[in-house]
């Protein structure tokens, strides 16, 4: 299934919406504005909350954990000490380890599980700059998946500005 995900839709912690390829809306994410570190709720469209992002602060290098209810928590971390490339590991509830790759900032990687793809994120499919799409393998969690590439973008375009 293909997702639409908005660039640079962290401004004073306002909605954003996630819409599937057909333009359904199927997820708001919603930032908080004053806290510390980043907290975003991930809600589904009759308002359940099915993933919450937190940073962990003190941390060496950009940490996140995604809290679901009933799941174990995920814990997201830009790999350290990488000279020519970025790449993030996803350390899952169970066998839900994931490893991205790929062009972060141009929004071109691909999140992998064992070698395969999970799921690939990608500005080709638009014609307009300001999204991108994100295709989830059968069988994989999509909100997993789906809050590993908004904190991957977060962490992205938070490195832009400074």
């Amino acid at each position: 299934m293909r997702f639409v995900l908005k660039q640079k839709f962290w401004s004073l912690g306002d909605d954003f919406v996630i819409r599937d390829d057909r333009e359904i809306d199927r997820f708001i994410v919603d930032g908080r504005v004053f806290s510390f570190g980043d907290k975003l709720s991930i809600r589904d469209m009759a308002g359940n909350e099915v993933a919450f992002i937190s940073q962990r602060l003190l941390s060496w290098g950009p940490k996140y954990e995604i809290h679901r209810p009933g799941q174990g928590v995920a814990e997201i971390a830009k790999e350290h000490f990488t000279f020519f490339h970025c790449k993030f590991n996803v350390d899952g509830p169970g066998d839900d380890d994931f490893e991205a790759k790929g062009d972060f900032f141009d929004h071109e990687y691909e999140i992998q599980r064992g070698g395969a793809v999970a799921a690939q994120v990608s500005k080709r499919w638009f014609s307009f700059t300001d999204s991108y799409g994100i295709e989830i393998a059968d069988g994989e969690d999509p909100v997993l998946l789906l809050a590993t590439a908004v904190v991957i973008d977060l962490v992205c375009h938070d490195a832009k500005k400074h």
